[in-house]
């Protein structure tokens, strides 16, 4: 059992955070998740811009303007034959008179003048409602929906993403700074001990029985002591800093790590369960962009196939002037189909379909090889912690020891069978046992959290 926590005092920490405590605010502060939770709203956004490529699109149109032009024209005039009523025909029939020749003459007629038009634009007004609805679009707006799902997708394992490496970043710091902390609580114990024997060698010298040589040697461990909790101090303020820079507080901040919330044996190892790379959202973000390139081979052939679309419009016209009166004032209701068939464009839409082909063959071929990276990773820092377990267990049973060999020591030096230097030697074993304890344990949490960042579970 460490004597870290017993004796470490340290007056510049104040606020003590716990490790679930500095991870919310790491979660809340942090830029780059505030931007990946960003990037999700654009996309549903985008989605739902898709979405809407299904339904009739209905758009308003209005034309206002005034026009100086104007002009006339004339009609020419003539002669208009007279009818008259014949009882034998029992109808109305021209009154000429028909030679021999095929030719003829009006007997009377009526005289028709030249009119002369007159015409002016003025204003003119033209409105119209249209309603379009794609009917069939080779597959173009249902490619470009499916897409926008698997953007929305995308965005979703990226958050994950992004949150398992800023909970990682905060738990490394935190044991980080626990690390420090109790590496100081070992120095200020080993400095303990050699303050008591300082006094024991300065009363033995008193009465003759050590020399001078003997109070310098335990002061020689004594300034060497000092030294390393004034390093222990400054990693531990270094460390804090850090802390309070990946969780968003001001970096001078007055606070401290809780180590008594911290369990470092939880019983979790990476050889307990079977895990696999399939939990990751970088697994899963690989898959989506896989079939995110596979979807863009449909929408890039979509180019190259025949696009219908159904129609209906009201159109309202009013302005223009003939003759002193309005010339336009009504409306017509029109419904068509359009029908596009690409015929061709010299192979270019053929070679795009290729080039889209070959960037699914490099999307797959990048996913295979990210993906026995992340096997390989997940290999190593299962081995990790399986040598951080074991290390761990060595440095107990070598505290175990080194407290055992010290006890010895200590009372083979007080019936004089063992020289100062020996026993301050023991001393020192314990004190870089004890520090090596510290190591092995936050070493042993820093593995796990890798493996679980490498097993899909921060």
């Amino acid at each position: 059992m460490l004597l870290a926590l017993q004796c470490m005092q340290i007056s510049f920490a104040q606020t003590e955070l716990s490790l679930q405590e500095c991870r919310e605010k790491a979660l809340s502060h942090n830029r780059t998740l505030s931007a990946a939770k960003t990037k999700l709203s654009q996309t549903e956004f985008d989605m739902k811009s898709y979405k809407a490529n299904f339904f009739p699109q209905m758009s308003l149109m209005a034309t206002d303007f005034y026009s100086t032009a104007s002009g006339d024209f004339t009609i020419s005039g003539g002669h208009l034959p007279i009818y008259k009523y014949v009882e034998a025909a029992g109808q109305y029939v021209p009154d000429v008179t028909i030679n021999p020749d095929g030719s003829y003459k009006f007997n009377s007629y009526a005289d028709f003048p030249d009119q002369k038009m007159d015409w002016k634009l003025k204003n003119v007004f033209v409105g119209a409602v249209q309603l379009m609805q794609p009917i069939y679009s080779g597959g173009k707006i249902s490619t470009a929906y499916n897409m926008s799902k698997l953007g929305v997708s995308m965005a979703t394992e990226n958050i994950r993403l992004t949150e398992s490496e800023v909970l990682v970043k905060t738990d490394e710091a935190y044991y980080l700074a626990i690390k420090a902390r109790e590496l100081g609580g070992v120095a200020r114990s080993y400095k303990t001990l050699l303050e008591e024997l300082k006094k024991n060698v300065e009363a033995a010298f008193r009465h003759g029985l050590k020399t001078r040589n003997d109070i310098m040697k335990v002061q020689v461990k004594l300034n060497e002591a000092e030294l390393s909790i004034q390093k222990a101090d400054n990693a531990y303020r270094l460390a804090l800093m850090n802390l309070c820079h990946i969780i968003g507080m001001p970096l001078d901040s007055e606070i401290s790590v809780d180590v008594s919330a911290v369990s470092f044996v939880d019983g979790s190892s990476a050889g307990s369960s079977v895990a696999d790379i399939t939990a990751r959202p970088e697994y899963s973000i690989l898959e989506k962009k896989t079939e995110l390139a596979r979807q863009n081979i449909k929408l890039t052939k979509s180019s190259s196939l025949p696009t219908v679309v159904a129609g209906a419009a009201y159109t309202y016209a009013n302005g223009g002037e003939l003759a002193g009166k309005r010339l336009i004032d009504n409306g017509s209701a029109t419904v068509g189909v359009s029908v596009n068939v690409p015929i061709s464009v010299f192979g270019g839409e053929s070679n795009k379909v290729r080039s889209a082909k070959a960037a699914y063959q490099i999307a797959q071929l990048e996913q295979q090889d990210m993906n026995e990276k992340m096997q390989l990773e997940l290999a190593q820092s299962a081995n990790a912690v399986s040598e951080a377990e074991t290390e761990l267990a060595l440095c107990e049973t070598s505290l175990q020891q080194a407290a055992e060999n010290m006890k010895l020591s200590k009372q083979q030096y007080e019936v004089g069978f063992e020289p100062l230097s020996d026993y301050l030697e023991t001393q020192a074993l314990w004190q870089q046992a004890n520090a090596n304890l510290v190591q092995a344990r936050c070493q042993l949490q820093l593995a796990k959290i890798k493996y679980k960042k490498a097993s899909g579970g921060m």
